[in-house]
């Protein structure tokens, strides 16, 4: 089979849309899916700077929503012409797989970052028969079309925007499902989001539909003003007294805070703001060390990293969806469609803070 697809052939190239190979239908628990859309995120674009362990050429994209047109075998649990989104890759088998913690696979960083299913090598070519790297983060969605295992699919509803979707399974999921899943906000809760890119602001719309009161900081004013229209009180990064000041937004300090950023100064600035036995989740992968403060963690507060908002794809994909069909989380006014084959272009504009979340459809 015989398709376009966006290559990445070295980590300070463009990508290129060429022809690509799959020589081989789904294997058992399989589905071959075509591409409605699929989200740009930060983590296909961080492949550049990872220091050569995420293998090239490659077709990236994990944030892809399709139509399934070819299954491997009668149990998959999805049929021809299901509508579905595409999650990360995990084993299903070992500890955390088990006990509803595929974030956390044992295997998670082998089989999305690294190409640890090197059986599929070969079944992915270029249009000379050079071989591309192993599915990204089982996908490999910046394509026409993408085999992914059938598990990572999570079947929708036909009647929503299927090519607006697929971001659901990463960046959107990541920053709901921290304040869902790890966080566990409810109604009259306090939140402090720190980065109001993609992640950030599924966070607050989140926290909104929650009935939390959601304090966000950014340095970007059209960042912050999108904040404050999905229900959020906006403040500026590096304003004086920050932390006393949402502090005093949240009456007394912020019960859970989420940084998106990685930046030391706001994490610590995010410590100061949060109350006793306040919760600060990180998802942003930090690049350098990180020194806390004398008595950061004093009084009950704690810290963690939170990776894909320690979803269950499955549960809390549908949830979004409902919420987005009852208007309470309008994650369609962040994204801007590009056609495949700008997708150069998207990653200038993502890259620029153009725009928040960049959808590409082939």
């Amino acid at each position: 089979m015989r398709f376009d697809a966006a290559v990445l052939r070295s980590y300070e190239s463009p990508f290129a849309v060429e022809e690509v190979i799959l020589n081989a239908g789904p294997a058992e628990g399989e589905i071959l899916v075509r591409i409605a859309g699929c989200g740009m995120c930060r983590t296909d674009l961080a492949v550049r700077h990872s220091a050569g362990r995420s293998p090239l050429p490659a077709v990236l994209g994990h944030e892809g929503a399709g139509v399934v047109v070819e299954t491997g075998g009668p149990d998959t649990g999805l049929s021809i012409g299901d509508h579905v989104v595409l999650g990360f890759d995990s084993c299903g088998h070992c500890r955390t797989c088990m006990g509803a913690a595929p974030a956390y696979c044992d295997s998670f960083a082998s089989l999305n970052l690294f190409g640890g299913r090197t059986e599929h090598a070969a079944r992915f070519r270029d249009a000379a028969g050079g071989e591309l790297a192993p599915r990204w983060f089982g996908q490999s969605s910046f394509a026409e079309y993408a085999m992914v295992p059938a598990r990572n699919a999570v079947r929708v509803d036909p009647s929503l925007p299927l090519e607006l979707l697929g971001p659901l399974g990463c960046g959107f999921l990541t920053g709901a499902g921290a304040v869902v899943n790890s966080f566990g906000v409810g109604p009259g809760d306090t939140l402090a989001v720190f980065g109001t890119g993609a992640v950030g602001l599924a966070a607050v719309m989140a926290a909104t539909a929650a009935g939390a009161v959601t304090v966000a900081v950014d340095r970007f004013p059209e960042r912050l003003a999108l904040a404050e229209w999905f229900g959020a009180i906006p403040l500026r990064a590096g304003s004086a007294g920050l932390a006393d000041r949402i502090q005093v937004r949240t009456d007394g300090g912020a019960q859970y805070a989420l940084d998106t950023t990685g930046s030391a100064p706001l994490i610590n600035d995010a410590l100061r703001a949060l109350r006793p036995t306040g919760h600060l989740g990180l998802v942003a992968r930090l690049r350098a060390a990180l020194p806390l403060e004398p008595g950061a963690l004093d009084r009950g507060r704690r810290i963690s990293h939170i990776c894909e908002g320690d979803a269950v794809p499955r549960l809390l994909i549908p949830r979004l969806t409902g919420l987005w069909q009852a208007g309470r989380f309008p994650f369609d006014q962040l994204i801007r469609k590009y056609p495949l084959v700008d997708i150069n272009e998207a990653e200038r504009d993502c890259d620029a803070g153009r725009v928040v979340k960049p959808v590409l459809v082939p």
